[in-house]
């Protein structure tokens, strides 16, 4: 059975949207994508590399699959520790609208999400594996279904966009699990979930 863990990108006011370009999501107006680039160094290349090397199927949401399936099957090196698992592994993109895939090995799961996730993780090994796909994170930590959540926060602030833990989150605690930091300031955190939070007083 799979973990099934999420990766997300963050600025410091927990941003989340159009993280690799200026055109990737403009949804709401969203003026200010492509601001990790500036912070991309080996460091983060490694870690990325490391959690890819981990994986046994990707699970998408429809934006981000598109993003995806435009990019990473021109790249044809086999020694690409990304390209080489996101082209050979199944992938699966949550949807009620998307009709048709053309990325080899890519099959399209809607209706109740929740119960078709549950499923692929019986019958994956290795890690199911969820990046950015910001309302499908959002969806999938609020029937939880997140076993472990990298978060990747870089040092920007952009005050506006989709934020993965936003209004009306269900409330959910994580045991914090390992850290490290790129030599660009890039805070990179694992969390493990570890159910509802407990509360108490220092009264």
């Amino acid at each position: 059975m799979a973990q099934l863990s999420l990766t997300t990108f963050l600025t410091l006011d927990g941003v989340m949207q159009a993280p690799g370009g200026p055109q990737e999501d403009t949804s709401g107006g969203f003026e200010h994508g492509g601001w990790t680039v500036p912070y991309g160094d080996d460091d983060f290349g490694r870690f990325m590399a490391e959690v890819f090397d981990r994986s046994g199927a990707f699970l998408l949401g429809r934006r981000t699959y598109e993003i995806f399936a435009g990019y990473w099957p021109l790249v044809t090196d086999p020694e690409n520790p990304i390209a080489s698992r996101l082209n050979s592994l199944p992938k699966y993109v949550a949807s009620n609208t998307l009709d048709t895939v053309d990325w080899a090995g890519t099959t399209v799961i809607g209706g109740d999400v929740a119960k078709e996730v549950a499923v692929i993780k019986e019958r994956t090994d290795g890690e199911l594996q969820v990046h950015g796909s910001g309302v499908l994170a959002q969806y999938l930590l609020d029937h939880d279904l997140v076993d472990t959540v990298h978060l990747l926060t870089f040092p920007v602030v952009l005050g506006k966009g989709l934020r993965l833990f936003a209004e009306g989150a269900v409330p959910t605690a994580f045991r914090h699990v390992a850290a490290r930091t790129t030599s660009t300031g890039v805070a990179i955190h694992t969390y493990d979930l570890a159910g509802r939070p407990t509360y108490g007083s220092y009264a």
